[in-house]
C-alpha cells in the first residue's frame, strides 16, 4: 500500500506542469523525490557513499544495471533540477547587480545579504525579479 502511495507521487511530481516554464525545482522537493523514489536503491547500492548531489548522482549512475526502474526515471530529472536552482541563484548578482549596489546598498560578492531588500523594495527591474523567482527566493 505504502509503495502504490510513492509510486503515486513521483507520477503525480512527474506530471504536473511547472507554475512557471523558467522556474525551477526546490531543494527541498528534489532531495524528495529523490528519497522517495530512491531510498532503497541508496542504501542497498550506494552505502557509505558521502551524500553529496555528485557522488549520489556517480554511484546511482555506476549501479543502474541494479537500480529500480522508478529511480532511474526520476535521479537524473532531480539532480538536474538542483544544478538549474545553483545556477539561478549564481544569476541573480548578475540580474540585480545595479538594484544591488544602488537600492539596497550592498554588494555583489554577497548577493544573499541582498535579497530581503530587493523582495520588498519598490523600482527593482523585471529582470532582476525574474531571476529572484527563477532562484527560488520568492
Amino acid at each position: 500500500m505504502v509503495r502504490v502511495y510513492n509510486l503515486f507521487i513521483v507520477a503525480l511530481a512527474l506530471s504536473t506542469p511547472s507554475l512557471a516554464a523558467a522556474q525551477t525545482m526546490s531543494f527541498g522537493e528534489s532531495a524528495g523525490l529523490i528519497a522517495s523514489s530512491c531510498g532503497a536503491d541508496i542504501t542497498a547500492n550506494c552505502r557509505g557513499v558521502n551524500l553529496d548531489s555528485n557522488r549520489l548522482k556517480e554511484c546511482l549512475s555506476r549501479n543502474q544495471d541494479v537500480v529500480s526502474a522508478q529511480c532511474k526515471a526520476t535521479y537524473f530529472k532531480a539532480f538536474e533540477a538542483i544544478q538549474k536552482r545553483i545556477s539561478a541563484r549564481v544569476t541573480v548578482a548578475n540580474a540585480c547587480q545595479r538594484e544591488i549596489v544602488k537600492l539596497c546598498g550592498g554588494s555583489t560578492k554577497e548577493t544573499s545579504k541582498s535579497i530581503p531588500c530587493l523582495l520588498t523594495t519598490s523600482g527593482v527591474s523585471a529582470r532582476c525579479q525574474q531571476a529572484i523567482s527563477e532562484a527560488g527566493y520568492r
